[in-house]
């Protein structure tokens, strides 16, 4: 089966390469998105908040102590975090959750380093102590959110969103990255509700989370918001995720579906526009040839009248042409149709639907 060949992506879907290097900023330029007031007021009625430095060291003590962690291991554990004075970012604080918890679990350990190295060659850790729901909720939930940031920061989108399905900002010593991570990995997956859920969440606590969260939540929220099912917009962007499966090496079942709701959706897109064709040479013919002279020029979107008799040879073209049920000549006008004001990138992808129907032999 020939692999449809993505264009690259121009427009609004530059922003999925955009957000997998913005979130790995460590600061971005202050934005602003609205008055204090209306963030104040957001802020008020947040759902949920984030953990004090002190009550995430409070967790650990408390696992330390459960586990009987020896002399030793404490002071390890100690050694990673700073004096309370310091203030850390969230997902530092996430960080020294993860190199602690690295001290007292060899599972943990593994999965910690792990995360600290490229994925171009790892596997994903099938670790036992990811879902054991006998291991603290605290324990499992971190590394989860450690092992999904890890996946989502090397394109891994699928993977990531696995590792957090069924977390909770409650779970977790940094939940605006898990917010965040669900957001992202939705929108790659046009997810749009789910992801639009989440970055509302998300901005809750804008005034108090990192912000470069929240400048990428906002662009994710105006990207996504326009999308409509069955769109050339949606199409593209199948196409984007389509492109990104294969550069991972990725040629499977999620593959072949997609390629299909593709050309699945290209077709519906056609054959709409082929009876929209149509219905404007009926109502042409129609109307006869005793027609008076128009009184203002014609507008590009009226189909012109014939000037003769009418009476033609009928000719069944049926789908001679391999294409469709259109002669080459209206088919051309029927794509202009389609392509008129639209970005390049959608004009490309219509070509790419022809040249696979071209290579497939589809009639």
């Amino acid at each position: 089966m020939h692999h449809l060949a993505c264009p690259q992506p121009r427009s609004n879907h530059l922003l999925g390469a955009m957000l997998l290097g913005l979130m790995t900023f460590v600061a971005a330029p202050a934005l602003s998105w609205g008055s204090d007031e209306a963030a104040n007021e957001l802020q008020k009625k947040a759902s949920w908040s984030p953990p004090t430095t002190a009550e995430v060291k409070k967790q650990l003590d408390d696992l330390l102590n459960a586990r009987k962690a020896d002399e030793t291991q404490k002071l390890k554990v100690s050694a990673l975090w700073p004096d309370d004075t310091i203030v850390l970012d969230p997902s530092d604080v996430l960080d020294r959750v993860a190199a602690s918890l690295a001290v007292l679990e060899p599972e943990a350990s593994a999965i910690y380093h792990l995360t600290q190295q490229p994925a171009a060659a790892a596997k994903i850790p099938a670790a036992t102590i990811l879902l054991d729901e006998s291991v603290p909720l605290f324990v499992r939930a971190n590394l989860r959110l450690v092992v999904a940031r890890w996946l989502a920061q090397n394109n891994l989108i699928d993977e990531a969103l696995a590792q957090l399905r069924g977390l909770n900002p409650a779970d977790v010593a940094d939940p605006a990255s898990l917010l965040f991570y669900q957001a992202l990995g939705q929108h790659r997956l046009l997810e749009k509700d789910n992801c639009l859920k989440n970055v509302t969440l998300l901005l809750e606590n804008e005034s108090t989370i990192p912000r470069r969260y929240a400048t990428i939540a906002r662009l994710m929220e105006a990207d996504i918001k326009p999308l409509k099912v069955d769109s050339l917009d949606e199409v593209a962007r199948l196409m984007d995720d389509i492109r990104r499966r294969l550069d991972l090496g990725r040629a499977g079942t999620k593959v072949r579906e997609e390629e299909e709701q593709v050309i699945a959706k290209l077709e519906k897109m056609i054959e709409e526009m082929e009876k929209q064709q149509q219905q404007q040479q009926q109502q042409a013919s129609g109307s006869g040839s005793g027609s008076p002279m128009p009184s203002s020029p014609m507008q590009d979107s009226q189909a012109a009248e014939l000037k003769g008799p009418g009476n033609v040879d009928s000719k069944n073209i049926g789908k001679k042409d391999g294409w469709g049920n259109l002669p080459p000549k209206e088919r051309q006008e029927v794509l202009q149709q389609i392509g008129r004001d639209l970005p390049a990138h959608f004009r490309e992808t219509i070509e790419e639907y022809f040249k696979r129907l071209a290579q497939d032999g589809v009639k």
